[in-house]
């Protein structure tokens, strides 16, 4: 008895084919929940005094970090779901319009002024932050004109100074209101991105030292710059004037020791540290969980910088450089903005006024920091997608069987 040749593959093509969908990156994922989640319990913590005297709910902040995180959610499926290509194509739209609401927001009348500082767009149903879609926008366009002007960048002048004219006017904007830390991250971010991109080594140095040197002169000619910077080289020359917060933050960091006083346990979120649930949020952590808990969380945005270069890495091999310096703008944006953070509450760096990204409360910063990551993922997820793609598609037979 003879039988006839078995096959494996006789089953349609579109069955045959292997399409395992990619997956979502489970390192991002992991990072980002963990650090809303730390900064859901913390916010929580820091502002439950706070919240109860003003608002006579001690868990006011926590309910609307809450809210703004699930909302913050449903932003990352929406970038998640949105290819790449759309954003490649409209780099120069979406930057042109933040320098236009940068430009609102300093038309008297439309910007709404909080403690002398003009940064909102009220819309009746929410506040817009604008620097914080800026900043954002900011990666998109660059991560455009990066591929569009490779050899333009890499070969002259022009090539570098065309998007620092963009970068120096979104900055300037972002001086007039003032915000001083959102000019100095989009700078950052920006010479960050050129230099990922291949610039002449010599121009960058030449921009970055021409950049610092206007900052010092900004800082120079401004009292209530100088007066952050004399408070922060001597905070304890006025520590009940100009050098309080950083004192209070001091203290608190410096009573956690090396595992805390616990959960809840912190002292100087008790109407002594001002903006004790924003701006200096790790201040109350690092009190509450000590020497430890604060590096696992510098480990958590170490970690996540290093992911974001490997996702890159991994989309300029499979030639897909948008994508690449789009992970890159992400990843330098969020290290960025939480050294500073961090740097400020440690004294390390005069206070600037920035959120601690995915933990500070701020509606504004949660939910573009989360369109952020949803980008990340859907780099990651078109990387798989390629990958399979370019695979051969291998038919295996069996050999004829002979009885």
């Amino acid at each position: 008895m003879s039988s006839q040749a078995i096959r494996s593959d006789d089953r349609p093509e579109q069955e045959r084919q292997i399409t395992l969908a990619p997956s979502l990156d489970g390192q991002i994922v992991f990072i980002y929940g963990a650090l809303a989640l730390i900064g859901l319990v913390m916010v929580t913590s820091a502002s439950i005094g706070v919240a109860d005297q003003l608002m006579n709910d001690p868990f006011y902040y926590g309910k609307r970090q809450f809210l703004r995180l699930l909302l913050g959610v449903l932003l990352v499926w929406v970038a998640y779901r949105i290819p790449t290509g759309f954003w490649k194509q409209n780099g120069m739209v979406l930057m042109l319009s933040s320098i236009l609401l940068l430009a609102l927001v300093l038309i008297p009348g439309v910007g709404r002024t909080v403690n002398g500082a003009t940064r909102w767009l009220d819309l009746v149903i929410l506040t817009v932050q604008v620097s914080e879609i800026a900043k954002l926008f900011l990666i998109i366009y660059l991560s455009s004109y990066l591929i569009r002007r490779s050899d333009e960048l890499k070969s002259g002048l022009m090539g570098f100074i065309k998007p620092m004219i963009i970068l120096a006017l979104a900055s300037g904007l972002l001086l007039l209101e003032p915000d001083f830390g959102a000019a100095a991250v989009l700078l950052m971010t920006g010479l960050g991105m050129m230099f990922l991109g291949g610039v002449r080594f010599g121009h960058f140095i030449l921009f970055v030292l021409g950049t610092l040197s206007i900052m010092v002169l900004l800082a120079l000619a401004s009292p209530y710059r100088m007066a952050r910077i004399t408070s922060f080289l001597d905070p304890w020359a006025d520590p009940y004037n100009s050098g309080f917060q950083l004192t209070q933050s001091l203290i608190a960091i410096g009573s956690g020791g090396l595992f805390g006083t616990g959960l809840g346990g912190s002292i100087q979120k008790l109407f002594y540290l001002p903006e004790a649930h924003t701006d200096f949020l790790f201040a109350v952590y690092a009190e509450e969980m000590g020497f430890v808990g604060a590096i696992f969380l510098i480990a958590l945005y170490a970690w996540f910088a290093v992911r974001c270069f490997q996702i890159g890495k991994h989309a300029l091999e499979l030639k897909q450089a948008f994508g690449a310096y789009l992970v890159y703008g992400v990843g330098l944006l969020v290290s960025i903005q939480a050294i500073i953070n961090i740097g400020v509450n440690m004294g390390a760096l005069p206070t600037k006024g920035l959120t601690l990204p995915f933990i500070s409360y701020g509606g504004n910063s949660i939910l573009i920091m989360s369109f952020a990551i949803g980008l990340v993922l859907r780099v990651h997820f078109e990387n798989c997608q390629i990958e399979q793609q370019s695979k051969p598609n291998k038919r295996k037979r069996s050999p004829r069987v002979a009885a």
